[in-house]
């Protein structure tokens, strides 16, 4: 297999008349879905568009893995850009990019012409109604090899200049391949999408539909705030899997809708981005004992998830579930700050889910993508993940902080991780975020929950050592979440900075 684009021939041709992607308004047929990947394709061509980056800016739908699609159709590679991120975000990546092409829809046909500089502006809904012109694809199709890019993800950058994640089909190919395994999907599985679909996360729906012709439904984003509508939509569509971001599980446990309403349909539950708190964990446990509980973890310059663990055991209120072991192809291994190996270090990938680079910012990809210091022979790429992890007493990897949350606070190295998994061992915790002030010298921690500020600081004071406990506890009526749905660290900081 050489490009993803064998899959959806093969499950075009198994399932024509099955339901890939939908939505409320729209069902694709993995046939239609082919259709409208080959007429867009030929549309771009037509124009010359071919081995380069196409931005697909466009709301979630399912025209839009179609729109990708016509993009891989061309040799080309996609960039998924969403209607909801921030203008000045756009207008940064379409600097970085400078795409010549650029795929929108009438709700983004405006902003892409104001953002986008001089790039043509294609609309779906005309191209996919294009003649098709399967020869000319067809030569393309001939000339394209496993590691040619696939996609473009950007991530944050730690300065705010986002990083464009450049993947090839091989990393991807692999990544699919070990991923359906180790989770057992099938044609019968049905995903519940929940990520946008211009982070990684939303891999793990999209590429085993189109390789095993299996069905994703994209959940309206404002059900995440109604945990019971939520559940109920969940039931609706029939959904068994779901491979969603931790808060989102959260926010259906910790607000009681599990003891209202069950998911009915759930075989499979994936989860990542950040710690599950074990007592939320619990709640999906025992209100649902039957379901695969799956901790996924790997970071976008690794394909996404690169390791796994199922959770075959209980565990404390102040444990953290483990990572667990690495996918077919991946060797992982802790470094201190020295390059040596160590069992409590800095979580390092090498394989082919190390992806190519930071697209046309060879500065912060050497920074990142470095040769494997135990391997002076020959060059080997690795990727620094910048998550510190350790080796647990049965030999599995445990997340223990990212490195840029390792502090050194009153003479002691502090680890904000510890005192938030303190935290949210608390009953009528929901959720919390530590974060250091470095100017001031001084910690922070938000929360959410029932228990008041000066209970929970009290409890901390009797909890942890002095170096850790908190300045200042805020009780918030909900934590912040980036678009993607882990906790805003930055934007907390900022908020404590500002005070």
């Amino acid at each position: 297999m050489r490009t993803v684009l064998d899959y959806l021939d093969k499950t075009a041709a198994a399932f024509p008349e099955k339901v890939s992607f939908r939505d409320e308004k729209t069902a694709l047929t993995f046939a239609r879905l082919k259709e409208q990947a080959v007429r867009g394709g030929s549309a771009l061509l037509k124009d010359g568009i071919v081995r380069e980056p196409v931005a697909v800016y466009m709301s979630k739908t399912p025209d839009e893995i179609a729109a990708f699609m016509a993009v891989l159709e061309t040799g080309s590679f996609y960039v998924p850009i969403d209607d909801e991120m921030p203008q000045m975000r756009i207008k940064l990546i379409f600097e970085n990019l400078q795409p010549r092409a650029v795929i929108c829809d009438e709700g983004t046909k405006e902003s892409a012409l104001e953002l986008a500089g001089g790039a043509k502006i294609y609309t779906w809904s005309k191209i996919r109604n294009e003649a098709p012109d399967e020869e000319a694809l067809a030569k393309v199709r001939a000339s394209m090899i496993d590691t040619d890019p696939c996609y473009i993800m950007y991530t944050s950058g730690s300065t705010g200049i986002p990083k464009g994640v450049a993947v090839c089909h091989r990393s991807l190919i692999d990544y699919v391949e070990s991923f359906c395994d180790v989770m057992r999907f099938d044609e019968e599985t049905v995903f519940g999408s929940q990520t946008p679909f211009y982070f990684d996360a939303s891999l793990k729906d999209i590429y085993p539909t189109i390789k095993l012709g299996c069905e994703t439904v994209i959940i309206p984003h404002t059900l995440f705030m109604f945990p019971l509508k939520l559940v109920e939509f969940l039931n609706e569509y029939k959904i068994n899997t779901l491979c969603w971001v931790v808060s989102a599980l959260t926010m259906i446990s910790a607000f009681g809708a599990l003891d209202e309403v069950l998911p009915k349909y759930l075989k499979i539950v994936g989860f990542g981005g950040e710690v599950f708190p074990i007592k939320q964990y619990r709640k999906w446990k025992k209100a649902l004992p039957d379901v695969r509980y799956i901790n996924l973890y790997g970071p976008t310059e690794t394909t996404g998830v690169s390791m796994y663990y199922e959770v075959d055991r209980d565990f404390e209120d102040d444990d953290v579930i483990p990572l667990g072991r690495p996918f077919e192809n991946v060797d992982i291994f802790l470094l201190d700050e020295n390059n040596k190996e160590t069992d409590e270090g800095e979580i390092c990938m090498r394989g082919t889910c190390v992806t190519l680079g930071y697209y046309q910012d060879p500065e912060r990809t050497s920074a990142a993508f470095v040769q494997n210091p135990l391997n002076n022979r020959y060059p080997e790429l690795i990727y620094k993940t910048g998550d510190i992890a350790r080796r647990n007493e049965r030999g599995e990897l445990v997340f223990v902080s990212r490195k840029d949350f390792q502090i050194k606070h009153m003479g002691h190295r502090v680890e904000l991780g510890k005192i938030e998994c303190d935290v949210n061992s608390v009953e009528g915790i929901v959720n919390s975020c530590a974060v250091y002030l470095k100017k001031k010298d001084r910690i922070e921690l938000y929360y959410e929950g029932r228990v008041e500020e000066k209970e929970l600081l009290s409890y901390l004071k009797e909890k942890l050592p002095r170096y850790m406990v908190p300045t200042k506890v805020h009780k918030l009526e909900k934590l912040p979440l980036t678009p993607n749905g882990k906790t805003d660290r930055k934007g907390l900081t900022a908020l404590s900075e500002g005070k």
